[in-house]
């Protein structure tokens, strides 16, 4: 079993609430959901309304196919015009790992 994870750090546009940001922020963890089949949701940053924490789990039986699945998911995020991709924690846990 290949336990990974993603962890976004992103800077939201012209936003100037709270209200703004999830408007933003929830369509984007939504389709992360739908399209790739993993865990998402916003993590930090919560009470400021320009930056947001985006945290993704994933679990696979193949180490291969889990790191497609989060490079696809990283690609995604970081094409989107609404969000600047500020940095990107990966972290890969294998069954080789106590």
């Amino acid at each position: 079993m290949y336990v990974g994870t993603l962890s976004f750090d992103l800077l939201l546009g012209d936003v100037r609430s709270l209200k703004e940001k999830r408007s933003i922020i929830r369509p984007i963890v939504a389709e992360l959901h739908r399209r790739y089949a993993v865990s998402v949701a916003e993590v930090g940053d919560q009470d400021l309304y320009r930056r947001a924490e985006i945290g993704l789990a994933a679990v696979s039986g193949d180490a291969s196919h889990l790191t497609d699945v989060l490079d696809r998911c990283e690609r995604w995020v970081a094409a989107r015009p609404e969000v600047e991709l500020l940095s990107v924690r990966r972290r890969f846990h294998g069954t080789h790992d106590e």
